[in-house]
């Protein structure tokens, strides 16, 4: 049975001491001064609309599945509140990402691990050519070129816990240089500037400091590592930055000193372009070099496969953009799985070589992997990637509701991992949906089937441990 309105306010429920989850509604209902108008009071539509992101399963987290999925609930409303509704969506995700980073400062209170905050970029495919942004470029979830949309995250990570905290969509040039079809698409002017994805994520990076937004390190792929501009930025700001490259990128071994060679005769141009007195070698023409005591093996941290181990290789470097009047210092940090045929990751920091330990820059890196995470359970289970719009406030509107259950269900991870510790985001939203719509048979039922499926997760768990020590016996 249905519980109404009133139950669903001071609903909070335990079965068998294992589980305990908070009724979204409430949680929602906490950040109401956002969803309200010089007129109109969004909250319930709000709670509607998380609450089919929660209800419709993947590729059908739309209005129009809303509707029939959400008793009460209204498409005309929906589309009202999510593209014409002039509620403080900015406001929302700046106290959205000050939460975030309030929960995760208690985790690391709690287990010494350093916050992350991790930038990436996720494409949505979509049909048509009037969706804000949409064009044809790489969408990673494609694997390939199409039509699609691309937006531009920062998340935040700690440990195994992760969250989308800003975002912004990227506008290729077709865009922004075609003001009539910016504003048919609702783009406001000053937005209307073409800005790389590096770009964007230098804006991010200050807007979330300015917030007060607590992290300790930045990282992403090669396409923000590569970006000269944005690690200068990072450095400006003060910030440590652990960011992957690949592996053509050049370096300097010494530190090269920079300056307009001297005319060497009387024929020819004066020269004028600044040079290095040394070359520059690519990161993969290092590895030959490296001698098999400088890879130090370390455990980086548990996982459900065994200890996750790399081997790590680090040396100090300089880097050159061929504008700049001195090289930037940096330190190079290789990383390699422990196989047969191993993985190999290059990145390039700003912190100092001896700074960070072999395993504690190893971390840093490997922490990318949270945030991937994030991204498969946002478009998988809460609807990242469903809707259905195409214009500016639409986008902005959507990415905010997604991040604030996002949010939500993380907070509940956390909450209970003490009794649950394999509680999953999939098990989290099945548990909420049951909480909001499901009776308490349902719910023990379903606790019942969870519980089984840990336990044989468990066994799995302690099995690759077990099979990894007999491993390491046979070495030794």
């Amino acid at each position: 049975m249905r519980q109404t309105q009133s139950e669903k306010k001071i609903f909070a429920i335990t079965v068998n001491n294992t589980v305990s989850i908070e009724c979204i509604d409430n949680y929602v209902d906490s950040f109401s001064n956002y969803f309200r108008t010089y007129r109109f009071n969004n909250t319930p539509t709000a709670r509607y609309y998380v609450q089919g992101l929660l209800l419709c399963n993947k590729g059908q987290a739309n209005m129009e599945r809303m509707e029939e999925e959400v008793e009460g609930s209204e498409y005309r409303a929906y589309q009202h509140f999510i593209t014409n509704s002039n509620w403080d969506t900015e406001g929302l995700r700046t106290a959205l990402s000050k939460e975030a980073s309030k929960v995760l400062s208690k985790q690391k209170q709690l287990t010494g691990r350093p916050t992350g905050y991790i930038v990436d970029e996720s494409g949505h495919l979509k049909k048509g050519k009037q969706s804000v942004g949409v064009a044809r470029q790489y969408a990673g979830v494609a694997g390939k070129v199409d039509n699609c949309q691309v937006g531009v995250y920062c998340s935040l990570v700690n440990g195994c816990d992760a969250t989308i905290i800003n975002e912004r969509i990227f506008l290729p040039e077709n865009w922004t240089t075609d003001p009539v079809r910016c504003k048919a698409a609702g783009i406001p002017t000053e937005y209307q500037k073409f800005k790389t994805k590096p770009q964007l994520v230098l804006d991010m990076i200050k807007q979330d400091i300015e917030n007060g937004v607590e992290f300790d390190w930045i990282g992403g792929d090669g396409l923000y590592g590569h970006s000269y501009e944005l690690c200068k930025g990072i450095d400006q700001l003060g910030k440590l930055f652990v960011l992957d490259v690949h592996k053509d990128e050049t370096v300097y071994l010494q530190e090269p000193v920079i300056s307009v060679p001297e005319r060497k005769s009387k024929k020819g141009k004066t020269p004028f372009k600044l040079t290095a007195d040394k070359a520059a070698v690519r990161l993969d023409a290092l590895l030959d070099g490296i001698l098999t005591n400088e890879w130090i093996r370390v455990n980086v941290r548990d996982s459900t496969s065994g200890i996750l181990q790399r081997d790590v290789y680090k040396r100090q470097v300089w880097v050159w953009d061929k504008e700049e009047s001195q090289a930037r210092k940096r330190t190079l940090i290789i990383t390699k799985t422990v196989a047969d045929k191993p993985e190999i990751k290059y990145s390039l920091s700003n912190g100092d070589v001896n700074q960070y330990t072999h395993k504690e820059y190893a971390y840093f890196v490997c922490q990318r992997y949270w945030v991937e995470r994030t991204f498969d359970d946002a478009k998988n289970e809460i609807g990242l990637s469903d809707y259905q719009i195409r214009k500016w406030r639409s986008w902005h509107n959507h990415h905010a509701m997604v991040m604030l259950t996002a949010l939500f269900i993380m907070k509940q991870k956390i909450e209970n991992r003490e009794q649950t510790p394999l509680l999953s985001f999939r098990d989290t939203r099945i548990l909420i949906i049951l909480h909001l719509f499901g009776t308490n048979e349902q719910i023990e039922k379903r606790l019942e089937q969870m519980a089984k499926r840990h336990d044989k997760r468990n066994l799995s768990i302690l099995f690759n441990y077990k099979k990894q020590a007999e491993y390491k016996e046979l070495l030794t």
